[in-house]
């Protein structure tokens, strides 16, 4: 996954895949929700940095959504596994979702 094109969103895949995590584990309803999340990515995205790309997550997700995505752009679509190399990047935080993650990849 090196080739994720971090010059088009300033995020490297690996803090992309620990951003998502973060955004699954840590609740909407925690006061300082942004301040965790920067923490659990690390590197120098601060809470600012993660709330931003929280919109822009949700922007994305209501185009797609919406209709006006060419589907055809991409080819084929494909499904995603989690693998082995990506709990090795999560750490701590991927082998806690091991079990989330096989109730959700019956085709890998």
């Amino acid at each position: 996954m090196d080739e994720f094109p971090k010059v088009l969103s300033g995020w490297s895949w690996e803090e992309n895949k620990l951003f998502e995590v973060a955004l699954a584990v840590v609740d909407e309803q925690q006061p300082d929700r942004w301040e965790v999340i920067a923490a659990m990515v690390g590197g120098e995205k601060s809470a600012e940095d993660v709330q931003k790309h929280y919109v822009v997550l949700l922007e994305d997700l209501q185009y797609i959504e919406s209709g006006k995505l060419d589907q055809k752009l991409g080819g084929e679509p494909q499904s995603v596994c989690w693998t082995d190399g990506d709990n090795n990047i999560l750490g701590s935080i991927g082998h806690k979702l091991i079990h989330l993650h096989s109730l959700d990849t019956a085709g890998c």
